[in-house]
């Protein structure tokens, strides 16, 4: 016995030294193994780190570089091995980047990552722990990728050791475990890393051929770029900048992003292909932004050179030292550029958004100048310093609910009117400081119907009026089809339809033209617009405008069918245009006391007529023999006769059983100087004629011009061909408002907003012009905006705003029409009229005499929901815009910037706030 028990001693002796001196040899294996490790890393190339989304991540941690693929075809059996490691083994922190995390964070998801992963994972940690902060960052994917391998080595050899020491020392103390927590784990551990590791093979190969792809195409471009110019290399690079931006915008999400990847672990491929596109489209497609990229550098002599994407503010180092090697890559390219665009032309338009002279303005009146009684501004200014993202907004507590216009609904200022004879209490009266509220949308709204449809038909609910189906339903203006309200063309003076109405007011005069000689007209007191509705199948634009009386909603009816209308009344003050401008001017009983107190209101139509153009009255008075309309019409004969305007001829419409009398202004002065008694008066020559904001009305006329180079001496052009002609009376020794010639300014202006819309607007923007109606340039200077937007079935209301340079003569020169308003104030028109507002350099200009909380709150009101805003400006604007636009719910789609100058595109959404402001 005591032999035996000596023989089981030695037996046991042996087996425990047998069992260190395996040990003792892994041991210095492994020391050697990650010596060399260490060496082989250390002088690996330098990696370029690229940003990486979401779902990359998940897809597979082993992704290589291109200049990892290089070592891949170098040494294809160690990368075979790397490619078969599972992802899923890799610790979070080897996925994740380190950027932004505490060492105290670092250190305790080292520790559970160590626990869970048993003694096979203290390796890797540790390496890693010994390495510098500067090493981690250049460290590559594949150190990651062969460190997990060797950490599964590891693994295995240390789980062989221990299945040989217990089948050997069941009874040794120092190895006292369990053998089934020993053994049934590990092989489980096993055959799921078995699993894992087919998976994350096919995965990983299928990345390895997408980037080896794109490898490829990158190579065929980098030789493409070697036989084009200069400015195509800036592109690429511009493009690969715009792919990792797009590529980290998820990442600002920490907390959803972690989510993402502990739930996305198990994902197919295709499911996170899937999810790669819906995180890409948040703002646009991946096709969209390479269009807009591609775009944006042909038209880099209309706005930026490289217009960099600014989303993501917080963005890391590397990608800053990345921005600023494509900087110098495009000054490099700059001279190239100019040089080949000077030879192409004979003057070089600029590489950036053109911008107004400081010494222009001394060669052009503003409103703020002309008008004698403007009333005095606001003083206060917006600092522009303090983020005002989170802004808090109520819905306005006011009795026009769901129609609030500011200046036209201020009830507190239509109290204190001494008279309401002249129509004063349907003038502007806006509030003495400007409105932060939003207006309530209707119950039951809908995206409004597109044209030309809408034409014919809208929702009910976006115009919930009845009164006038009621009271205009049988001269066919309006009628209550079930969901719809429906419009059969008819007017009180065609109730048969406007196409026969306009037939028949051409027939009448041979020269009317119309979208020819007549191109922009006046309808005064237009109802709900139906006769410039049909207009434009003539190539006629109707500047329509009718009061907020009692016939509700007419003008907003005209907005909602896609109609160009304002609010106006003629009151006590001249119309907000300028001298001169309209081919037209049309009444169809319009209701205006024409004759009374010296003629006053049909003086102002002289005023704004363009000499030898026509006045088409279509009234009772014309063909009734009733008393008052005898009386009227005597009236009227001896008051059109002293204002020496030509009554051309009467006609009668059987249709419609009415007549109309079409008047001709003089082009001459020849009359106003035989007359015998000079009633009304002739304006004296200190009154200008163009000056016009709160300007209150002149029984006078002002003598027409008889020099060929003044304006309105001449006829303009025929339509299309005065779009583009540069006006006669432009100056060539008057400085344009970009500091050139004042026609040199011109041309160049249409040069660069024909390319712009054409590159960008029309397709870089994400805009579906389709879906497009009624626009309005919030800061227009010649119309270039406009007329670059011709072709396309919408129409622009140009609004030159009132210290701005008056350049609206030359818009309606060229067959536009347009507006003078002051953005610090409310404009009159109803809520929900545009699909699409359009500011250019307006708000840096705008903060220094008001708050922008006011002014957007009025874009909020004026826009649709699901219409547009693009603002093109200071960068420091554009980001207080944005902010206020995220406070107000808009989708933000794009934001770029470069040199100060940025271009921003919102669109707004649905919401509203829960509450209402307190009453005041």
């Amino acid at each position: 016995m005591a032999i035996g028990g000596k023989s089981r001693s030695n037996k046991r002796s042996s087996s425990v030294s047998y069992a260190s001196t395996i040990t003792t040899v892994v041991f210095v294996t492994l020391c050697v193994f990650g010596v060399w490790m260490l060496t082989s890393n250390s002088v690996a190339p330098p990696q370029t780190t690229t940003t990486r989304t979401a779902a990359d991540n998940n897809a597979d941690s082993t992704f290589p570089s291109s200049n990892e693929e290089q070592i891949t075809k170098n040494n294809d059996d160690k990368d075979k091995a790397v490619f078969e490691d599972n992802p899923g083994q890799l610790p979070d922190d080897a996925i994740k980047p380190d950027e932004g995390k505490s060492e105290e964070d670092k250190g305790s998801e080292s520790e559970d990552k160590g626990t869970e992963g048993g003694a096979a994972e203290e390796d890797p940690n540790g390496l890693q722990g010994k390495e510098s902060t500067e090493e981690q960052e250049k460290q590559s994917e594949t150190q990651i990728s062969e460190e997990s391998v060797l950490t599964q080595n590891q693994q295995s050899e240390e789980n062989s050791q221990k299945e040989l020491e217990d089948n050997r020392e069941t009874g040794n103390e120092e190895t006292n475990r369990n053998p089934e927590a020993n053994n049934n784990p590990d092989s489980e551990e096993d055959q799921s890393q078995s699993a894992e590791q087919k998976q994350g093979n096919e995965k990983s190969k299928e990345w390895q051929n997408n980037q080896e792809s794109e490898d490829e195409q990158q190579g065929e471009d980098k030789q493409k770029i070697q036989e084009v110019e200069s400015h195509e290399d800036t592109q690429e690079t511009t493009n690969e900048k715009s792919k990792e931006d797009d590529q980290e915008k998820p990442k600002n999400d920490t907390t959803e992003l972690e989510e993402e990847q502990k739930g996305n672990k198990q994902q197919s491929p295709e499911q996170q292909e899937l999810q790669t596109q819906e995180i890409a489209q948040t703002t646009f497609s991946d096709e969209t932004k390479d269009k807009q990229k591609e775009i944006l550098n042909e038209t880099q002599t209309d706005a930026f050179n490289i217009l960099k994407p600014a989303t993501n503010k917080e963005t890391t180092e590397k990608e800053t030292q990345s921005e600023a090697q494509n900087q110098e890559t495009q000054q490099q390219d700059a001279p190239k550029e100019e040089i080949s665009n000077d030879s192409n032309s004979g003057e070089s338009l600029g590489s950036s958004i053109p911008k107004e002279s400081s010494e222009s303005k001394k060669s052009w009146k503003t409103q703020k100048t002309q008008s004698e009684n403007e009333k005095e501004r606001r003083k206060d200014e917006s600092t522009g310093k303090e983020s005002i993202y989170g802004y808090t907004w109520q819905l306005c507590n006011v009795t026009a609910g769901t129609d609030y216009i500011p200046c036209l609904d201020n009830e507190k200022a239509l109290k204190k009117l001494h008279s309401t004879k002249h129509f004063e209490h349907r003038e502007r009266h806006c509030p003495e400081e400007a409105p932060t509220c939003l207006v309530p949308l209707p119950e039951g709204y809908k995206r409004s119907i597109p044209w030309p449809q809408s034409r014919d038909k809208i929702w009910y609910h976006n115009v919930p009026h009845t009164k006038l189906a009621q009271v205009k339903g049988h001269q066919n203006w309006v009628k209550v089809s079930g969901e719809f309200l429906t419009f059969p063309g008819g007017g009180t003076q065609f109730i048969h339809g406007a196409r026969h109405y306009i037939d028949f007011v051409e027939q009448s005069v041979s020269d009317i033209k119309w979208g020819k000689h007549t191109r922009v007209i006046l309808d005064v007191g237009c109802g709900v617009a139906s006769f410039g509705g049909f207009l434009f199948d003539r190539d006629v634009l109707a500047m329509s405008f009718a009061p907020k009386d009692e016939h509700e909603a007419q003008v907003q009816f005209a907005l909602e069918r896609g109609i160009p209308a304002i609010s106006a009344v003629m009151g006590s003050q001249r119309l907000p245009f300028p001298s001169r401008v309209f081919d037209i001017v049309h009444c169809a009983r319009c209701r205006v006391p024409w004759h009374a107190e010296g003629g006053l209101l049909l003086l102002e139509l002289n005023r704004v007529l363009r000499p030898g153009g026509y006045f088409v009255w279509s009234a009772t008075p014309v063909y009734q023999n009733l008393e008052e309309d005898v009386e009227i019409w005597k009236a009227m004969t001896a008051l059109t006769e002293s204002m020496c305007w030509e009554l051309v001829t009467i006609k009668k419409d059987q249709l419609n059983s009415i007549g109309a009398a079409v008047y001709r202004k003089p082009t001459s002065n020849e009359c106003y100087d035989k007359r015998k008694e000079n009633s009304p008066p002739m304006c004296e020559n200190s009154d200008d004629a163009n000056a016009v904001w709160h300007v209150p009305l002149q029984a006078c006329m002002h003598r027409v011009p008889v020099n060929q180079a003044e304006r309105g001496a001449q006829w303009p052009a025929d339509w299309p061909a005065r779009l583009q002609n540069i006006p006669y009376w432009l100056n060539s020794s008057q400085m344009g408002i970009y500091g050139k010639p004042a026609p040199q300014d011109f041309a160049r202006d249409y040069e660069h907003w024909s390319r712009v819309v054409s590159k960008l607007y029309m397709s870089g923007l994400g805009i579906s012009w389709s879906n497009v109606r009624n626009v309005m340039d919030m800061r227009a200077v010649y119309g270039g905006f406009a007329a670059a937007l011709k072709d396309i079935q919408v129409w622009v209301l140009n609004v030159v705003n009132f210290d701005s340079p008056d350049t609206l003569p030359i818009i309606y020169e060229r067959g536009l029409f347009g507006i003078y308003h002051d953005w610090c104030e409310s404009f009159s028109t109803y809520p929900r009229s545009y699909d699409l507002l359009h500011a250019d350099h307006l708000f840096s200009k705008l903060k220094k005499r008001c708050k922008l909380e006011p002014v957007m709150a009025e874009v909020d009101r004026i826009v649709r929901p699901g219409g547009k805003l693009i603002v093109r400006d200071e960068s420091s604007a554009i980001g207080e815009v944005e902010n206020l636009l995220k406070s107000l719910h808009w989708e933000v789609h794009l934001t770029f910037s470069k040199d100060d100058e940025g271009i921003l595109s919102a669109q707004k959404g649905d919401w509203r706030p829960t509450t209402y402001q307190g009453s005041s």
